[in-house]
């Protein structure tokens, strides 16, 4: 049985939803028969490198139901349309309804995708994210973003939809390679920088119990990522102000994803970066000390990640692959900044040759 389960819930009225934290869920049925009525459809959505380790003990969870998946090749490569509509294939061949249930088992690209198709198939079905890497349970399964990537830009291309649930079984990171474990930390680093300066401290003094996969440090982290991401997007779930902060190091990022080829950068790898960016440019306009990106550049350093862009990517490439952002509005780039560790602002005030210039370092 799970235990110490942690229960959060992400308050939106009428599309409010659990998240359920703990060791040992995913085989749970009971987390399942709380949000699927017997008999009904459900089709799980996973990926090569998944299946083999979770889908079994999945479909035993989902005994109570009628069961069938599709199985999507695994990588950033693959988050494409035409990868996406073999979920309709597999929906439409099983003459699956309007109370089906989709199911994505796996980490960002299967949640998102599949949380794009149960958007979209007969307008919207039901859906559950049973995310398996530290990046999916921390982040993208979190607060209804779903999509995919288009040639000349990341996530363009999708919908904002709530879950009915977040199963996040802790379990399921000892099967994490060590790079996507560190891709994860990426983003609960963001947390500590956006809003949460405490929890910013907290990592800096148990980054190796992450790193080695301390199940209880591990446990924590998501409980506090997932809390300060819930918060947010209950104040803002269609990003028309303050959910924007969640994108720091994102532009840079994801400028750094489009131009080396979806793949090739791990999401969090590049967000990685992204930050260490950002913390420099808002060092550059006097908004933070020099020792404050110290800081966020040494914790990058200690999880594993990257902190330096690709030399192969110019400061011109950058800057055009930039304005293919979301972020930009009436024309002009908005980045996320820092004012302080725990402090952050969407703002188009800086000066683009300072920009230029952090580009080019």
């Amino acid at each position: 049985m799970a235990d110490r389960v942690k229960r959060l819930t992400v308050e939106l009225g009428a599309r409010s939803y659990p998240i359920y934290i703990g060791s040992g869920l995913l085989g749970q049925a009971e987390y399942y028969q709380a949000h699927i009525p017997a008999g009904r459809q459900v089709m799980v959505v996973t990926n090569e490198t998944v299946a083999p380790l979770y889908l079994e003990p999945l479909r035993a969870a989902l005994n109570h139901c009628t069961v069938n998946q599709v199985i999507l090749p695994d990588g950033e490569a693959y988050k494409t349309l035409e990868v996406w509509q073999r979920i309709f294939d597999a929906l439409l061949q099983q003459r699956y309804d309007r109370q089906s249930t989709l199911i994505a088992l796996g980490g960002g690209v299967v949640g998102d995708m599949a949380g794009f198709a149960a958007a979209t198939y007969q307008r919207g079905v039901h859906y559950i994210q049973v995310p398996t890497t530290l990046l999916s349970q921390v982040d993208s399964s979190v607060g209804g973003k779903t999509g995919v990537n288009h040639p000349l830009g990341k996530n363009m291309i999708g919908a904002f939809y709530q879950p009915d649930c977040v199963i996040a079984d802790i379990a399921t990171l000892d099967t994490l390679e060590d790079r996507q474990l560190s891709a994860g930390l990426a983003e609960v680093i963001k947390y500590g920088l956006i809003e949460d300066a405490e929890f910013f401290t907290w990592l800096e003094g148990n980054m190796t119990a992450l790193v080695e996969r301390n199940r209880e440090a591990l446990a924590f982290a998501v409980r506090r990522s997932c809390a300060d991401k819930a918060a947010v997007v209950a104040a803002d779930e269609r990003e028309q102000g303050r959910r924007a902060l969640l994108n720091l190091g994102h532009t840079f990022g994801h400028a750094i994803e489009t131009g080396m080829g979806y793949g090739e950068w791990l999401h969090g790898e590049a967000v990685a970066v992204g930050i260490c960016l950002a913390a420099e440019l808002s060092y550059r306009h006097g908004w933070i000390a020099r020792d404050q990106v110290r800081r966020v550049v040494r914790l990058m350093q200690q999880a594993g990640l990257p902190t330096r862009a690709p030399d192969t990517l110019s400061a011109e490439q950058f800057m055009q692959l930039m304005t293919v952002d979301k972020k930009v509005m009436d024309g002009k780039l908005r980045l996320v900044l820092l004012h302080a560790v725990g402090k952050s602002v969407v703002t188009d005030a800086f000066d683009p040759a300072k920009l230029l210039a952090v580009l080019q370092t």
